[in-house]
């Protein structure tokens, strides 16, 4: 079971992540609105993984991941991006996201990119 952090001003997207990483077996630790919220929460936190939205109010997912990476070069940190966006997606990748989602996603694409981000190949199971 991994502790997760999710960051997304979107409360819809991160009550479905919420419900998608709690049906798999993980904890979400707690979750931030921003990416300046989510930088402290994750220095609070210190999660296994971060979700992570491009598009935020105050400070971007970008440059949240910057310094949450400058923080600890070893966060695990997914970003998460609405379609179109390719370019920021390629800046987050360069920047030290490990992984990223587009959306709209679905439950699957969310469960492969934490087994990939995890490393925990086929162990991770759906809870029933």
């Amino acid at each position: 079971m991994a502790r997760i952090l999710i960051v997304d001003d979107s409360r819809t997207t991160r009550k479905i992540l919420k419900q998608i990483l709690e049906n798999i077996g993980h904890e979400v630790v707690g979750e931030a609105v921003n990416g300046e919220e989510g930088i402290a929460r994750y220095k609070e936190l210190n999660p296994d993984l971060t979700t992570m939205d491009i598009t935020m109010p105050i400070v971007d997912g970008i440059e949240a991941l910057r310094q949450i990476r400058e923080y600890d070069p070893h966060a695990k940190v997914l970003m998460v991006s609405a379609a179109g966006q390719k370019h920021k997606v390629l800046e987050a990748m360069k920047s030290g996201a490990v992984e990223f989602l587009l959306k709209p996603f679905e439950e699957e694409d969310i469960v492969e990119r934490i087994k990939s981000v995890l490393g925990y190949g086929s162990m991770l199971q759906f809870r029933t």
